[in-house]
């Protein structure tokens, strides 16, 4: 049974707060990483005398105060838990909602009289909002440059080879669980096959469901969401398969490198770097002081292992908010999340740690000891005071640069910004088994809670 904790079926206000004299503000990119007609709104901000909201505020009220006035009811702000600090307490200041990947994915076709969404998080998410979109609803992202280093491990060129090898040698006993950390064309596939989205709240849903079937399951990307999955689910861990590193040594291999016939579930090789620094040793240094450790299922399975718990974004935020006053966790996730967290916990006296911040010796963990904060998802935060301004006003004149709205099947390069667009045809198939595959997810999710 899955609890509330597991599951964030809708958005919720983290309470996070603007503090007087304190900077909201982690760190500036350089001028030049801007897009030309952001550029402008880069220079002002860059130019402000500091960072706290003193000086952010008045500077940001002066182009999404007018926007909100020009766009009113129809206008949705969004952001992901991940965000740096100053995104979620900026959306949130400004109105918006902030969430997990699954509350987002579902704000489009929950709120349909919201017709233009500007997303601050990663691509993938803002083109899973506009899956679901109603056709009248234009989902825009601040930032198309940012990506998630594991969907860049996941591409479709790299899957679909592998995944029609795979199809053709087991034909309908085999399914796709695409996790959201997807592009939409790789949810297609979870969608041809019979196959479903999950997020890491409801991946033992989907998984059990589609063991109950009696399929061997494709889970892409991420090898370590699918080993924790899988031994939630009570399944033979030497019943799951992963195949090749995609990062390290690209798709150089085919299925049939690997003992695929005896697997119940064949994991994609992706993982996140954020993820993957969390080991056990980290985890019993924080038990061993009396502390409790939660831990993100996109860590290593040893690691998760040795915690008290793991779990979602939206399970780590609930389980160190509902807790008791004077309760100790060591959270191993996303830094910017992390810091969220311990600014709000202690609100109510709750202190909250990075995993990360263990002082392990070196020669007991590949990881060693981390500075302060632990490892912030460096794309992600890609999304930043000058790209909402500059979003928002150029909407607002009608000037918004094509490459910052997000179709379905959309895929952009994480370095360039240079944009592959399927043709309508294409597209409308791609979003019919997409659509499929997240609406199973969603039927599954819902009829659980």
């Amino acid at each position: 049974m899955h609890s509330s904790r597991d599951i964030s079926l809708t958005p919720r206000p983290t309470g996070i707060t603007l503090q007087s004299d304190i900077p909201i503000c982690q760190g500036d990119l350089p001028l030049d990483w801007y897009q030309d007609e952001f550029a402008p709104y880069a220079e002002e901000y860059l130019a402000l005398p500091d960072r706290t909201p003193e000086s952010v505020i008045p500077w940001l009220d002066s182009y999404v105060k007018p926007a909100l006035d020009y766009f009113g009811d129809s206008l949705l702000l969004l952001a992901h838990y991940y965000m740096g600090g100053e995104i979620v307490k900026l959306v949130e200041k400004y109105g918006g909602k902030v969430a997990d990947s699954y509350a987002l994915a579902l704000q489009a076709s929950q709120n349909p009289e919201k017709k233009v969404i500007v997303e601050s998080a990663v691509h993938f998410m803002a083109e899973t909002i506009a899956t679901l979109a109603n056709d009248d609803q234009q989902v825009w992202i601040t930032n198309p440059k940012a990506g998630c280093t594991m969907e860049m491990m996941a591409k479709d060129w790299m899957v679909l080879p592998v995944a029609e090898e795979l199809i053709a040698k087991y034909g309908d006993d085999l399914l796709v669980i695409a996790y959201m950390n997807t592009s939409g064309r790789i949810k297609a596939i979870a969608g041809q096959t019979g196959g479903a989205v999950c997020t890491s709240s409801n991946a033992p849903l989907i998984v059990e469901w589609a063991r109950k079937q009696g399929k061997k399951i494709l889970f892409v990307p991420d090898e370590h969401l699918g080993r924790n999955t899988a031994v939630k689910c009570s399944m033979d861990i030497s019943r799951v398969c992963t195949l090749g590193d995609p990062h390290t040594y690209g798709v150089t291999w085919t299925a049939d490198d690997f003992d695929t016939d005896a697997a119940e579930m064949i994991c994609w090789g992706g993982y996140c770097g954020v993820h993957t620094i969390f080991t056990p040793e980290q985890v019993r240094w924080w038990k061993e002081k009396d502390w409790q450790v939660i831990i993100h299922p996109e860590s290593k399975l040893e690691a998760v292992q040795e915690a008290n718990g793991s779990g979602s974004t939206a399970y780590l935020w609930n389980t160190v908010m509902e807790a008791p006053k004077g309760s100790k966790f060591a959270v191993g996730t996303e830094g910017h999340f992390v810091r969220n967290l311990q600014e709000q916990a202690a609100v109510n006296g709750i202190e909250v740690m990075h995993l990360a911040e263990a002082k392990v010796d070196q020669d007991s963990a590949t990881s060693g000891s981390v500075t302060s904060g632990g490892c912030g998802c460096a794309t992600m935060s890609r999304n930043d005071p000058p790209h909402l301004a500059g979003m928002l006003d150029l909407l607002r004149k009608g000037n918004a640069p094509d490459i910052n709205r997000v179709l379905a099947g959309d895929v952009v390069n994480e370095q360039t910004a240079k944009r592959q667009r399927l043709s309508g045809d294409e597209r409308t198939i791609m979003v019919a088994n997409a659509k499929l595959a997240l609406e199973r997810m969603i039927e599954i999710t819902e009829a659980s809670a």
